[in-house]
């Protein structure tokens, strides 16, 4: 027999916990309220992802989670009945892509140099 100390916990509602989850992932998770300036509408768009778990015990301990992440793609433009996209540009990402051509090619490069001594 152990000892409790503290507030009793509320069993987990899954129910709650799945409709939450639910509600996080819809339409307007990935696209924005549109905006709209001088006759253009812009409709934002993010990537959305999302997961989630649970478990217990057989002494009614449990617990569970969700997460989820977004990242802006682009937004759809919508100009004198016409559609288009605008891509979203992730300067980070790019920064990081050149970093790494970077460190490969001075690999290659010590590799060539080394093999010619």
């Amino acid at each position: 027999m152990g000892v409790h100390i503290g507030k009793e916990r509320e069993p987990m509602n899954v129910d709650e916990l799945l409709r939450g989850a639910k509600d996080a992932m819809t339409a307007r998770t990935v696209y924005g309220e549109p905006i709209e300036r001088d006759g253009v509408m812009i409709i934002p768009a993010a990537k959305v992802r999302g997961g989630g778990g649970g478990g217990g015990d057989n002494h009614e301990n449990g617990g569970a989670g969700f997460g989820l992440t977004a990242r802006p793609v682009g937004a759809y433009v919508i100009r004198d009945g016409k559609v288009g996209w605008e891509p979203a540009v992730d300067v980070n990402r790019i920064v990081l892509g050149m970093q790494v051509v970077v460190v490969i090619a001075l690999l290659v490069l010590r590799s060539v140099l080394r093999r010619r001594a």
